[in-house]
């Protein structure tokens, strides 16, 4: 046969050459370096990621902290400002950035995002603030959700842990944001994902009586550009360097000439690096603030007030936010990347699992092992069905091919590989198989075929009857895939993929084979 009437099979084979090289090639050599060295993949012979049922790992899985109030009725005239302030002013322990105003098309929500607030109390803030609104609940918004997955799995890649993944789950109405991070321990999940990461900039000074005053200068919105964290120079003390954008940068030029920050009293007259007690020491202090904590209380340098002074710093508005180690600075520039949660996962009211990697190892080698048992069962059973090795062996090296194309597809978009896709991957074995051998007894159903008409008019029959299975088997695979359904989600992509792959590349290629193997013209 000509390369022409070949096509199928020369496709196979590339393929299975790009699953290779995404399987087996160094990450630098596959993308040209990966944007975050951490993420690359160098503990075993493949570039596969493992998620947390093969590699050990944490998940959390916890409904979001809130509550919410429906069919709320605005007045006209009146901003989304003085509502937030109106609702925060009459719930005790509530800021205004706790409030939450979003519109859509099944009408107005007030949300207040804060762990100590209850139905009732958001009832009675809206009642007092004059606000008219219908059934008041327990929970948040579908938008709040979504932006909490987004700004999540932001900061699972702005950590630099490969294989982490975000995703909301249902279940008896209820709903969950679920977090696994293969590879992190409890506590090391907990600093990353279980707080808000609400990074303020708050002014610390004298008022002239003898007491201090506090006021936030800057807010992560303030923030253009963040840098990496770096360690200080000299000492024990990290940095993050940011800029500002130009109306946040005029505020804090303000602020700083108008409280003293530039003046002769005010440069490097912060005591926090001494105490590490802001509230009781006097001084000029501009604090870092994370979740209402402050993390470094920094002097205003004598080379940064000059520049504030003389309107450069408006020119160019970068410096550095200091913490006082490594650890928190690394944090910090994690929060200011990704953003802060819209409001903190209640974890007392959900669950944390954690599985060692020991166990993980062992639940690997029986996947794997599981994996041989498979492919050994298929292959001696179509030898015992067909006992002629040029039908038998390109039906068994053409199932295997499906599980390595997909495999590679897994390795080069970095899928987190767990029980439920290794599940898929044996049903995909299997299936497969099953449409080959349906190829097979049509086309030799009358005895030996020797003429290519013959042969396609016998494997159209067989490929509509495989056809018919695919879309049985994608449609009803697909409520699951879409879902959030947590492991049977994966389990039904995998499927989902080689019956696309199975229908659309290896078995007509298969088909090509065969008739290359039994037919003379």
């Amino acid at each position: 046969m000509s390369l022409r009437e070949q096509w199928r099979v020369i496709f196979l084979v590339v393929l299975l050459l790009g699953s290779a090289v995404a399987l087996f090639a160094p990450q630098g050599t596959i993308s040209g370096g990966s944007q975050n060295e951490a993420l690359a993949t160098d503990d075993g012979p493949t570039n596969l990621e493992y998620g947390l049922e093969l590699a050990g790992g944490t998940r959390i899985r916890a409904p979001v902290h809130g509550v919410t109030a429906e069919d709320v009725q605005l007045s006209n005239g009146t901003s989304e400002s003085e509502i937030q302030k109106a609702v925060a002013g009459n719930i005790a322990n509530a800021e205004q950035s706790d409030v939450m105003i979003r519109q859509s098309q099944e009408g107005i929500t007030v949300e207040v995002l804060t762990n100590n607030v209850t139905v009732n109390q958001l009832e009675s803030a809206l009642d007092e603030a004059g606000i008219e609104h219908g059934t008041v609940r327990d929970g948040v918004t579908q938008q709040t959700r979504d932006e909490i997955v987004r700004t999540l799995q932001d900061k699972i890649s702005e950590s630099g842990l490969a294989g982490g993944r975000v995703q909301e789950v249902t279940s008896s109405g209820d709903h969950f944001i679920q977090i696994e991070m293969p590879n992190t321990n409890q506590s090391e999940m907990n600093d990353l994902v279980t707080e808000r990461g609400k990074v303020t900039v708050v002014a610390h000074y004298p008022t002239g009586n003898g007491s201090y005053n506090n006021t936030t200068v800057l807010t992560q919105d303030s923030f253009t550009s963040i840098g990496q964290a770096e360690q200080d120079p000299g000492s024990d003390s990290a940095f993050v360097s940011v800029s500002l954008n130009d109306q946040s940068a005029e505020r804090f030029v303000r602020v700083m000439n108008e409280r003293g920050f530039t003046s002769s009293q005010g440069i490097g007259a912060c005591n926090y690096a001494n105490s590490g007690a802001p509230e009781s020491e006097g001084g000029y202090c501009l604090y870092t603030v994370v979740d209402g904590d402050v993390v470094y209380g920094a002097n205003m340098g004598s080379d940064l007030a000059p520049s504030i002074r003389n309107g450069e710093f408006q020119q160019q508005p970068t410096f550095r936010m200091l913490t006082t180690n490594m650890s928190d600075a690394r944090q910090l520039q994690i929060n200011l990347r990704a953003g802060a949660l819209p409001a903190a996962l209640d974890t007392q009211a959900g669950t944390t699992t954690y599985l060692a990697p020991s166990l993980a190892t062992e639940f690997k080698m029986y996947s794997l092992v599981a994996g041989i048992a498979a492919v050994l069962a298929v292959s001696g059973t179509v030898f015992l069905r067909y006992g002629k090795p040029k039908v038998a062996l390109p039906m068994i090296v053409t199932a295997l091919s499906e599980v390595v194309i997909l495999l590679g597809i897994a390795a080069a978009i970095e899928l987190p590989l767990d029980l439920s896709h290794i599940a898929g991957f044996i049903a995909v074995i299997g299936t497969g198989v099953d449409d080959l051998i349906i190829i097979a007894d049509e086309v030799m159903s009358e005895g030996n075929v020797h003429s290519s008409r013959v042969f396609q008019s016998r494997f159209r029959k067989a490929f509509w009857v495989i056809g018919a299975a695919a879309a049985t088997t994608i449609i009803a695979m697909s409520p699951l895939a879409v879902l959030s359904l947590g492991d049977l989600q994966g389990f039904a992509i995998i499927t989902i993929l080689g019956v696309l792959i199975g229908v659309l590349i290896t078995r007509p290629a298969y088909g090509d084979i065969l008739r290359y193997l039994l037919t003379n013209k």
